[in-house]
């Protein structure tokens, strides 16, 4: 399958300072959902802002087939404004048009659209900050797929949902990368990634990149987070947990 995104020994940087991340070279193809891991400050955000064309590579090859989409934490999300989810979708359509015009009865239709796409039609006149965090997260991909994008970007998209609302919201990826859209979502979650069909590790330079089974162990793990992985026994013997301790965690008294 042709790849949405390919790069090849990427480095990305901000203005006027060295790289904050070197090395990267994978590719996602339609349909597939990608896990990014990596610690805070350790490039997950760089990437996301070099694919948005925020940021332009210092070196190496970037190439992207269709445009990419932000899907933000929905906990970084304001709160207080008196805005529906409707409007909230139908900020993708601002790229399309000048922001000062009001929006086309065209961009209101994909706004609905994109919002029954995500299970929400219903909601379409609720104010956003009184939704559920779940919920907010799907008005928020809905944005994202009124833009048209081919690939969705998530930053920890689960970060504060309960157990129903992150199974839905699982579901809902599923389907969106079932449509033909390639999906990469920054998490922290481990047990998750496992889940997915590759997995990009970062630490400031690309750590691996492959299906997960082959490419989570403890030493690409302790790599990623620049810490040791201890393996705790769990319930199920064929599925232990995995903590991560900081580096020279054993300097301190106990």
């Amino acid at each position: 399958m042709s790849a949405l995104i390919a790069t090849d020994e990427l480095a990305v940087a901000y203005p006027g300072a060295a790289p904050a991340l070197t090395g990267v070279t994978f590719d996602l193809r339609a349909g597939e959902r990608i896990a990014v891991l990596g610690p805070n400050g350790g490039g997950k955000t760089t990437l996301f802002r070099a694919l948005l064309g925020e940021l332009r590579p210092a070196a190496g090859a970037l190439a992207l087939d269709g445009r990419c989409a932000s899907v933000p934490q929905t906990e970084r999300s304001r709160l207080d404004f008196p805005v529906s989810a409707l409007d909230v979708a139908l900020m993708g359509t601002i790229p399309n048009r000048a922001w000062w015009r009001r929006p086309r009865r065209a961009d209101r239709a994909a706004a609905q659209a994109a919002l029954a796409r995500v299970g929400l039609a219903e909601r379409a006149g609720d104010t956003y900050g009184e939704l559920s965090g779940g919920q907010r997260q799907r008005v928020l991909i809905a944005r994202a797929l009124v833009q048209e994008a081919r690939t969705l970007l998530l930053d920890e998209p689960f970060t504060g949902l309960d157990a129903t609302s992150a199974a839905r919201l699982e579901r809902l990826l599923h389907e969106l990368a079932g449509d033909g859209r390639g999906i990469l979502i920054a998490t922290h979650d481990l047990e998750q990634a496992r889940r997915w069909d590759r997995v990009l590790c970062l630490n400031r330079r690309q750590i691996a990149f492959g299906v997960p089974a082959q490419t989570l162990d403890a030493d690409v793990l302790a790599a990623t987070y620049g810490g040791e992985i201890v393996t705790l026994p769990g319930e199920d013997a064929s599925a232990p947990h995995h903590v991560i301790l900081p580096p020279h965690h054993h300097d301190h008294a106990h």
